[in-house]
């Protein structure tokens, strides 16, 4: 719709395995860090797996006072943690003038409270169904971060919970834009949050084929689009970010970090968990977010890829950026952070969002670290390595998750 109101970017939020706050994440994606280590939060002396990229020191308090963060899984204390940080950001607080029934929340998760879960299912076991606690059905369902991010910000207006896998973050930002878009909110609170990071799934996604074996050399693991990559690194954490109606923003004399323009969405209809041959959902999930943006692919500076290190994701990713953006696509930096961060699921598309934010602000892109060994299937400028300094105009960035969802989000810089 031509008369839609705009949206940007006033605050952010993150926690993730390189950085528990959203300068620190991006400090340490803009000089390569690496999240990936042994993992610590169970023994996984039987998994074939033994790392991963955890969150280090997290400090629960931050999430609120004892009694409350109790309450919580770990991925809903990652969710208000990161959304906390936006809104402090953004200059919002409950009962500061912005109106409540215009103020909402949307944070996806893939897998939600899978920790609770499983303590739960032991509990049932060894001391039967009167033990199971009563805030275990609470602490589970996904909607929960952004039930409780909504109570604690007293945002009253639209809410949602996104389920699509690895792309859940990326639609929950994408449905809020639309929210704000379409007149049903002037600010939202948005992105994703999880923490998969347990024995069940870590098995799952292991025996699957899905994860890198490195388990000598953890640090290299993740590398996408590498010639030697065998698998994702599996992470935890989350991405938040505070949306804004323009001229709402404009009269608080919000900071604004760059607009966000545009969002494409489909699906493969092919497999459970392989991607599209050629990525051809994901080419059609960027074609409509360049639409929706109204933008054209050679206005695009900036590409954030999905990224996984899998086989068959970077392959059909590098086709899918051929196919939509021809002889560009060899002047585009594209780059998959999940080379630092590992690759988390349903709050990738958060985190990765947040990254976009700062590239707008600095001028400055994160590199794709570990890329050593060029693939022929993958001969793309994936800014090997080191940052780059460089001027975003227009930028996208991809989210493709099991089940065939493509999500993909359209940024431009702001002036003025």
């Amino acid at each position: 719709m031509s008369d839609k109101r705009r949206v940007v970017v006033t605050g952010v939020g993150a926690i993730t395995p390189i950085g528990n706050t959203a300068p620190e994440f991006w400090q340490a994606a803009s000089t390569g860090s690496c999240g990936a280590g042994p993992i610590t939060r169970f023994d996984p002396t039987d998994h074939s797996v033994k790392f991963a990229c955890e969150v280090k020191d997290f400090d629960e308090s931050r999430a609120g006072d004892r009694k409350e963060a109790r309450k919580m899984d770990r991925f809903t204390q990652f969710a208000m943690v990161a959304a906390l940080e936006a809104a402090e950001d953004a200059g919002i607080a409950p009962g500061d003038g912005i109106d409540a029934n215009r103020f909402g929340v949307l944070i996806g998760s893939g897998i939600g409270g899978i920790q609770t879960l499983e303590d739960q299912k032991e509990v049932l076991m060894e001391k039967g169904p009167g033990r199971v606690s009563p805030f275990f059905v609470p602490m589970m369902i996904v909607n929960m971060a952004t039930g409780l991010v909504a109570i604690r910000l007293g945002a009253k207006g639209p809410s949602n919970a996104t389920v699509t896998a690895c792309a859940s973050g990326a639609n929950a930002i994408g449905d809020a834009f639309r929210v704000i878009s379409y007149g049903d909110a002037d600010v939202m609170i948005a992105g994703g949050a999880e923490a998969p990071i347990t024995q069940i799934a870590v098995g799952g996604f292991a025996n699957m084929k899905a994860l890198s074996t490195r388990n000598d050399d953890p640090m290299h693991a993740s590398r996408p689009f590498d010639a030697d990559r065998d698998g994702f690194v599996i992470g935890e954490g989350a991405g938040i970010v505070v949306l804004e109606e323009l001229e709402h923003a404009k009269r608080r004399g919000a900071r604004i970090y760059c607009e966000l323009v545009g969002y494409g969405y489909s699906t493969d209809a092919h497999h459970m968990t392989a991607p599209a041959p050629g990525g051809e959902g994901a080419v059609r999930s960027m074609q409509a977010a360049i639409r929706d943006a109204g933008v054209s692919p050679a206005d695009v500076t900036y590409l954030n890829a999905h990224g996984t290190s899998t086989p068959l994701n970077d392959k059909y990713e590098t086709a899918a950026i051929k196919t939509v953006f021809g002889e560009h696509a060899t002047r585009l930096a594209v780059s998959s952070t999940k080379s630092m961060t590992g690759h988390l699921l349903g709050a990738a598309g958060g985190i990765e969002f947040v990254l976009l934010a700062y590239a707008h602000r600095d001028g400055r892109v994160p590199p794709t670290i570990n890329y050593k060994t060029k693939d022929p299937e993958c001969d793309l400028d994936y800014v090997p390595n080191e940052a780059r300094d460089l001027k975003v105009n227009v930028a996208l960035t991809n989210s493709l998750g099991f089940g065939g969802h493509n999500v993909t989000l359209a940024t431009r810089s702001h002036e003025g």
